[in-house]
């Protein structure tokens, strides 16, 4: 017997500080924090790439330098013709994710710093990484349904050319200050699974393009990012809103899992659910939108009232991203598009620290077991 086998285990490391950060704080009263500001300061009144500058520079940006960051981020969005083409040749019926998973991978095939790991080539890497997940998600979306990709505009922010490679019009002004702030609220959330597998990755000092795989590859489980998609699948099983009662009570009497409520950290409501039902509010005069919203806010009291929980953020943004005319399938590879500014901040704060994240574990299998021949077997 070795300590190995006397070690307590701590199931999915339930508050287990793996490592230090300065990128952002979930605090499970119900707050968070990106770089020492609550996200109650900045949703509204800051752009998207204002809150990547911050992950990565850890400061907010003056005029002159978001002016500067966000030109880096538009000139950065064209993809390699490669990439476009193995884009294009993926099966309609694989999974959007299956597909961003592979090509971020892929993109490392093109990485003009190659193998330079010093400070200033991750951060170039990162910009670069930050720029092209949204397009290589337009790409996809606009290939399977076999229309024409236009290319990022120098007049248009990032995020409004991000909408408007998606979805082929001139940029909504709404629907602009509502990604903004879906992107904010996605952008980065402490040590998460997805944040904390990147960090493992480049723990190893493997490069960031391995590090976002392996988050996408862990952000796609329905136990994660995954969850806004099951969210829709849910609302839209519930053909009329006088049947939600009947159909969550159904799930609450099997004890089955409600999507889009209870999380891991928060004792109180997620922070960010505020935001996100307010976006949904906003949007309201849009029917379909309307008609959603009228079922969050019922199953909402009906799963507080019986189990004490609250939504967390898959529950309203799945209402948004829809309202943003996104189909389901493509709910997370969106969330993706938000996270990489935090991915890409985590693996670069990993590289500062300069240690192998790997726990130990507690063996609870035989010892002793006789060998016997192949041939005796």
């Amino acid at each position: 017997m070795s300590e190995e086998t006397e070690r307590d285990v701590v199931r999915g490391l339930k508050d287990v500080a793996a490592a230090e950060t300065r990128i952002s704080y979930v605090n499970p009263s119900g707050s968070l924090y990106y770089v020492g500001y609550n996200i109650d300061d900045l949703v509204g009144r800051i752009y998207y790439a204002e809150v990547a500058y911050l992950f990565l520079y850890r400061r907010l940006p003056n005029q002159r330098e978001l002016d500067k960051f966000s030109s880096d981020l538009v000139s950065q969005m064209v993809l390699p013709s490669e990439v476009i083409e193995s884009i294009r040749s993926t099966p309609k019926t694989c999974h959007p994710m299956d597909v961003l998973r592979t090509e971020v991978s892929h993109l490392g095939e093109f990485d003009p710093e190659g193998g330079s790991q010093t400070m200033n080539a991750n951060m170039r890497r990162a910009i670069r990484l930050i720029a092209q997940v949204p397009t290589i998600v337009a790409t996809l979306y606009r290939s399977r349904n076999d229309l024409p990709v236009p290319r990022p505009k120098d007049d248009y922010t990032f995020v409004e050319n991000f909408l408007h490679m998606f979805k082929g019009t001139a940029p909504d002004r709404e629907e602009t200050k509502v990604l903004h702030r879906l992107m904010i609220l996605h952008a980065d959330h402490g040590f998460n699974a997805s944040t904390f597998a990147a960090r493992v990755t480049a723990s190893t000092n493997s490069d960031m393009y391995s590090a976002v795989t392996s988050a996408i590859g862990t952000l796609k489980g329905p136990l994660h990012g995954g969850a806004g998609e099951k969210v829709m699948e849910m609302l839209d099983d519930i053909d009329m809103e006088e049947h939600v009662e009947e159909y969550i009570q159904g799930l609450l009497d099997d004890n089955k899992k409600i999507m889009g409520f209870g999380h891991r950290v928060y004792r109180a409501e997620d922070p960010r659910t505020k935001h996100l039902r307010g976006i949904v509010e906003n949007l309201c005069h849009r029917q379909r939108t309307m008609s959603l919203y009228n079922k969050c806010v019922k199953i909402e009291k009906r799963v507080h009232d019986r189990k004490s929980i609250y939504p967390n953020v898959d529950f309203y943004a799945a209402v948004a991203m829809d309202a943003l005319g996104v189909p389901k399938e493509f709910f997370t590879p969106f969330f993706c598009c938000s996270r990489v500014s935090g991915w890409a901040a985590h693996t670069i704060e990993q590289y500062e620290d300069a240690v192998l994240l790997r726990p130990s574990s507690k063996y609870v299998g035989e010892f002793g077991r006789p060998f016997v021949p192949i041939e005796e077997r």
